[in-house]
């Protein structure tokens, strides 16, 4: 059997009995004001569930019973508009004045549309000339964290889950976010810089798709873990890829076609709604 995870701002006591029905769950738990757990549902009853979730903008996920967060080996992150609230890529280009430029290859990008390779080779070109300082700038002024995402880290490093931070991003803010958040491990592009400014360039192999799974599948691996002990977050195409080599792959506030392709998604609640699938 499963517990199904209801998630959202607000919830209606009305749909959460609505959703047991639904589901054939035998009771309802408070995880907390924005969080509930019904416990014993059938999960043959996900297109109603779903259904039923959407129309009243819930967030929802079929967890097997006796999954804890003690069973989570590993917890593997995009940075970009997962872990944190902003594009990087995007705000170093405003600092160039190009935003809206590299804004639309990103877009492109996320959304499948063109391979992300060239995406980031064109859209780093673009960055020829500027200041480094920018990088700090960026990071400095601009950077948040995706609500939620320090509860979610600090309930799964606690708990005792090795995480990994594998961005098509860059090292200058991987590093960073891997000393301010105790990231076990980070992947990310390097960003070439000659006499203070970027060159246009990334030194060594991008960090593609295949690049994304085929490091959780080598540190999943290196940890001895199966599949079901792995949980991976993600917002756009180059993440869908490592998010199916996880166990509880999600999507988070992603894209279409993510969303479609995911095994699980959050639009309604912070990163902390990944860590209530446990607890």
């Amino acid at each position: 059997m499963y517990r199904l995870v209801i998630q959202a701002p607000e919830i209606a006591t009305q749909n959460l009995k609505q959703l047991a029905r639904l589901s054939g769950a035998h009771s309802i738990e408070a995880i907390h004001q924005q969080a509930f757990r019904l416990q014993g549902a059938d999960i043959s009853n996900e297109e109603a569930v779903a259904d039923f979730c959407e129309s009243n903008q819930l967030d929802f996920a079929f967890i097997p019973e006796d999954t804890r967060v003690q069973d989570i080996g590993l917890v593997v992150m995009d940075m970009d508009s997962t872990l944190i609230t902003i594009e990087c890529i995007d705000e170093i280009a405003d600092m160039q004045g190009i935003k809206a430029e590299v804004s639309a290859i990103t877009a492109s990008a996320m959304r499948g549309e063109i391979d992300f390779k060239e995406s980031l080779t064109r859209r780093v070109a673009l960055l020829a000339g500027l200041d480094e300082s920018a990088l700090e700038r960026v990071y400095t002024e601009r950077l948040k964290l995706m609500p939620g995402a320090e509860i979610m880290l600090k309930g799964f490093h606690d708990a005792g889950a090795k995480t990994l931070l594998i961005s098509g991003g860059f090292t200058f803010f991987t590093e960073k976010l891997q000393a301010k958040l105790g990231l076990t491990r980070t992947i990310a592009n390097v960003l070439e810089i000659e006499n203070g400014k970027l060159t246009g360039k990334v030194i060594g192999d991008i960090v593609d798709a295949e690049r994304k799974k085929s490091e959780l599948i080598k540190y999943r691996a290196e940890l001895g873990l199966s599949i079901d002990q792995v949980v991976a977050m993600g917002d756009g195409a180059n993440d869908l890829p490592m998010l199916k080599e996880a166990g509880f792959g999600v999507a988070c506030h992603a894209k279409p076609l993510v969303q479609r392709e995911a095994p699980y998604c959050i639009n309604q609640v912070g990163l902390d709604g990944v860590l209530n699938y446990f607890i």
